[in-house]
């Protein structure tokens, strides 16, 4: 993918060799970061009132099993980035919680609020990177590009099971969309020298950390769901990993938990308890959105009063 003299960025242009960037407590950066926190918090508020608490405790699994994957599939995208940024900024420890931040600002918002978040906290802390755009947004599409591969995967696996589950997909749907990935995919390989702003071994250990997160991700989320109801077919977490990773390809969607909780209980409205455990895990991803979402934010927030 990467070729390591021409798709090293030259040495003029790395981050060590670049000067500083200006530092200012109420800058530009510091208005945006502080307008996307007040949209989260805004945004979680309004969605805390949405969620049936009753409903979904009475369903959700209590064995300690469960929780314990459950919290490993969650924290296991923030963890990958947070080991990204620290091979690339040295980030301290805080950083981690900035990468929460970007994740819940992606989910509850849209697609990439939160990256945009995240560059607004590198560029007030320049110490770490004088060029953090460029970093932000090579991960962000490498770890697109991750998430393609291991869709395309996880399709081909799952296009021989739409007929023998009997699950009423066209699968002529399938077909666009791995044609569709496919284009994407490839306009980002050949542009890839145009696009990117890492050097080449940077480039590297980004795509491993991020197809590693995203495959931890999904064999994570799958487990969560086999402890739920250990009597399904693993055919069918397979298709419903299909479906749930091609609804997350969609950047401005938010809240796809939820909307692919919908299409799964629409497709297989005839397993009530499938249909159960996908909406259970909807709620529970929601509201722990939400709940980390208000602490974080609100914690930030509450910071404004000391700049």
């Amino acid at each position: 993918m990467y070729q390591s003299d021409a798709g090293a960025a030259p040495a003029s242009l790395t981050p060590e060799a670049l000067p500083a960037l200006p530092r200012s407590d109420r800058g530009w950066s510091w208005w945006v970061g502080s307008a996307i926190t007040l949209a989260v918090l805004g945004a979680a508020l309004v969605q805390l009132a949405q969620v049936d608490f009753a409903r979904m405790t009475a369903i959700v699994p209590t064995g300690a099993a469960f929780w314990a994957v459950f919290a490993l599939s969650y924290f296991a995208g923030p963890l990958g980035d947070f080991i990204i940024f620290r091979r690339l900024w040295q980030i301290p420890a805080s950083g981690f919680l900035a990468l929460l931040r970007k994740l819940i600002g992606n989910e509850l918002i849209t697609g990439y609020v939160g990256d945009l978040y995240f560059y607004t906290w590198a560029r007030q802390r320049t110490g770490m990177t004088s060029a953090p755009f460029g970093a932000v947004k090579d991960v962000a599409i490498l770890s697109a590009m991750a998430a393609n591969i291991v869709t395309l995967a996880l399709m081909v696996m799952a296009y021989p099971l739409l007929d023998t589950l009997h699950l009423g997909i066209d699968s002529s749907a399938f077909t666009w969309s791995v044609v569709l990935m496919l284009v994407i995919s490839s306009g980002v390989l050949l542009f890839r020298k145009k696009l990117f702003s890492l050097p080449a071994r940077d480039l590297w250990h980004v795509t491993v950390v991020q197809m590693l997160r995203v495959v931890a991700t999904l064999v994570l989320t799958g487990w969560c769901w086999h402890l739920a109801l250990p009597a399904e077919s693993w055919e069918l977490w397979i298709l419903l990993s299909a479906m749930r990773m091609l609804l997350s390809r969609l950047p401005f969607l938010p809240n796809k938990d939820v909307v692919f909780a919908a299409l799964a209980v629409f497709m297989i409205g005839h397993d009530a308890e499938v249909g159960t455990l996908m909406a259970m895990m909807a709620s529970l991803l929601l509201v722990t959105h939400l709940g980390l979402g208000l602490l974080l934010m609100g914690s930030e927030a509450a910071g404004w009063r000391k700049k």
